[in-house]
């Protein structure tokens, strides 16, 4: 084996750019959201200030140390993608090693932090959520199946377990429903961003739904979760961790998101116009439908 050579960065600010990109902050942003929110409906109130801050950074820390190693694995699919061929790994700005050893030690720190600051529950929460994307989304299902989104995106969802179980010390029906519709959430979410990136993923080649399986069939199947999404979260106004304001503010969402889905499948090839307005809704959608949690919080 040959030893990579790796230049120093130009300046600090560059190098700690790079590891500050290696944790996908952008995706550690939404995720936080969800945890937060969980933790006030959990409680019923706002968090101390002091729980909130152990488990949002602990969670972040966890969570960035998770793409911080999905990035030391993917960096040779991630050259081949121009979404993606920037990124610290795969454009030679930082060594493989250096990634991977990041990634591991911030998951350790956030593990131990929040085991002892929180509890143990909701660091072991966090730690699956770490396992479950490094080692079954990464490193199993993305290069072998067109259900890689499906499956792996559970990952994703377990920052409202982590936040909940924060303030509870347990992880409660209202909470697996909240990680539901994250998890339903996933695929129409991911699979629009595909539809107009398919030549990066073609040439990665990465499985997905739209070029393994075609276009209709991934709009078919988005619409079908989007359906779905929309059932699970009614779903959480029968438990009663929230009240009118947020049924109605979910059949609005629901049914919009639905919409989108539905002018996406609309959609023939090569327009992508539909596909990029659903992915951007998707987004504003996960936000505002958590958001819509804390308003509804019972007093």
């Amino acid at each position: 084996m040959h030893t990579q050579v790796v230049t120093v960065p130009a300046s600090w600010r560059k190098m700690v750019a790079d590891y500050v990109a290696l944790t996908k902050p952008r995706i550690i942003v939404l995720l936080v959201i969800t945890a937060y929110c969980a933790m006030v409906v959990a409680g019923g109130k706002m968090p101390s200030v002091g729980l909130t801050l152990v488990t949002i950074i602990g969670l972040a820390m966890s969570t960035g140390g998770a793409h911080a190693v999905n990035m030391w694995y993917d960096r040779d699919i991630d050259q081949l993608m121009e979404r993606t061929k920037a990124r610290p790994v795969a454009a030679g700005r930082m060594a493989p090693i250096n990634a991977l050893v990041y990634g591991i030690v911030l998951e350790v720190v956030s593990f131990i932090g929040l085991g002892l600051f929180a509890n143990w529950i909701a660091a072991f929460a966090s730690l699956a959520g770490y396992l479950f994307y490094v080692f079954i989304y990464t490193v199993w299902l993305k290069r072998r199946t067109p259900q890689n989104i499906v499956i792996g995106g559970a990952a994703g969802a377990f920052p409202p377990l982590v936040g909940w179980a924060a303030v509870t010390g347990q992880v409660g029906v209202a909470a697996w429903l909240m990680f539901l519709i994250v998890f339903l959430w996933t695929p129409p979410h991911f699979w629009a961003l595909a539809l107009y990136k398919q030549d990066d993923y073609k040439r990665a080649g990465v499985p997905m739904m739209p070029v393994v399986r075609g276009e209709r069939a991934t709009k078919s199947q988005s619409v079908m979760y989007s359906v779905l999404l929309l059932v699970a979260s009614l779903l959480l106004y029968t438990t009663h961790v929230v009240d009118l304001v947020y049924l109605v503010a979910a059949i609005i969402l629901g049914v919009s998101f639905i919409g989108y889905n539905v002018y996406c499948w609309r959609e023939r090839a090569p327009e992508v116009t539909w596909a990029k307005r659903t992915f951007k809704f998707s987004l504003l959608y996960m936000m505002l439908i958590f958001v819509a949690m804390i308003v509804a919080v019972p007093h």
